[in-house]
């Protein structure tokens, strides 16, 4: 009788830690880029809700913040993120060429080559705009100082370069566009390791007369500092800097989060996801959401990677990658 008491006890104990295993928390890291701080904080709880709602589970969502290239690398080195959202196609294609995190095919599985919403890269300059800056050929007069995060570890500064060479491009070819990212750099005081640090240096460090950055970054900046501490400049052409995301295959097949993974990501794109994008300045892909917002989002022509580069791995391999065009520029600086 005791022995068959005890296997009632085993039973029914193994059948209740099945039933808490079922509905135990799970938790995704998402490891993103340094400007997105604070767009997460407010789309992750929007996520949490919705997905509570429909499913009755709890996700606990952790974020890792820094400088895009290095993100991307840590994952790469061990860092177990379910999810990777970065702002460049060559930091999550560098998932599957190390490892095969990812498939060689990441950017067909969702919408809108897996990039759920875009920016592009304006100016921030002092208060009343002492220097009297309004496109990029004014970045490279005597005495500006320009403020721009380390373009070979950065997605911000590589953007920034990317951008810098297309527009001097379309007027002189690519002697042209060398000569003026050349003057360009030799303005700038110091390179910043992610996007955030550039924005402290120029605004809690007050170095600089002009900040480039995401058209994102500036509202950020407006909540934190204050809308009349800076002035904000559009030039006339920039580039179409885009937002991609991924699931992290081998990680979320061992921890078994496909699913909430792949949940979180598809949620970007849901109306509620392209608003919170919109409310923070990142221009959604829902046009009717981008169309409650379009007073915030300012016309300008913008190039992509591909019509000015030929594609994202020949801009890496010909300017970023070691010995490449930005390091011959900038060891001569």
């Amino acid at each position: 009788m005791v022995s068959r008491l005890l296997s009632r006890l085993v039973v029914a104990a193994a059948l209740a830690g099945s039933s808490v295993a079922a509905i135990a928390d799970v938790t995704l890291l998402n490891v993103s880029y340094d400007v997105m701080r604070d767009f997460y904080k407010d789309y992750n709880p929007a996520f949490q809700k919705a997905y509570k709602a429909r499913t009755g589970e709890t996700v606990t969502i952790q974020q890792s913040h820094g400088g895009s290239s290095k993100q991307a690398m840590s994952v790469v080195n061990g860092l177990a993120a379910d999810v990777i959202t970065m702002n460049q196609a060559p930091d999550i294609d560098i998932l599957a060429e190390r490892g095969k995190l990812v498939p060689d095919n990441w950017q067909k599985r969702l919408p809108d080559h897996a990039a759920p919403f875009s920016s592009t890269m304006i100016f921030l300059v002092r208060k009343g705009n002492p220097k009297q800056i309004r496109d990029w050929n004014d970045l490279v007069k005597p005495g500006v100082q320009v403020v721009i995060p380390n373009p070979k570890i950065t997605g911000n500064g590589r953007y920034t370069y990317l951008a810098a060479w297309g527009q001097a491009k379309r007027h002189g070819g690519d002697a042209a566009a060398r000569d003026y990212v050349k003057k360009l750099f030799a303005n700038v005081p110091v390179l910043d390791a992610g996007g955030r640090a550039a924005t402290t240096t120029f605004m809690q460090r007050q170095i600089g007369d002009v900040l480039v950055t995401f058209e994102n970054e500036a509202e950020m900046v407006a909540r934190e500092f204050g809308r009349g501490s800076f002035d904000v400049v559009y030039p006339a052409v920039s580039i179409l800097a885009e937002s991609p995301v991924s699931v992290v295959d081998k990680v979320v097949d061992k921890k078994g989060t496909r699913k909430e993974a792949t949940a979180y990501l598809e949620y970007l794109w849901s109306p509620e996801g392209q608003e919170i994008a919109a409310q923070n300045y990142l221009r959604p892909r829902n046009k009717q959401v981008l169309a409650r917002h379009a007073a915030q989002f300012p016309a300008i022509r913008t190039f992509t990677v591909e019509e000015t580069f030929g594609s994202w791995k020949r801009a890496m391999d010909v300017h970023f990658k070691d010995g490449g065009v930005f390091d011959q520029i900038y060891s001569s600086k």
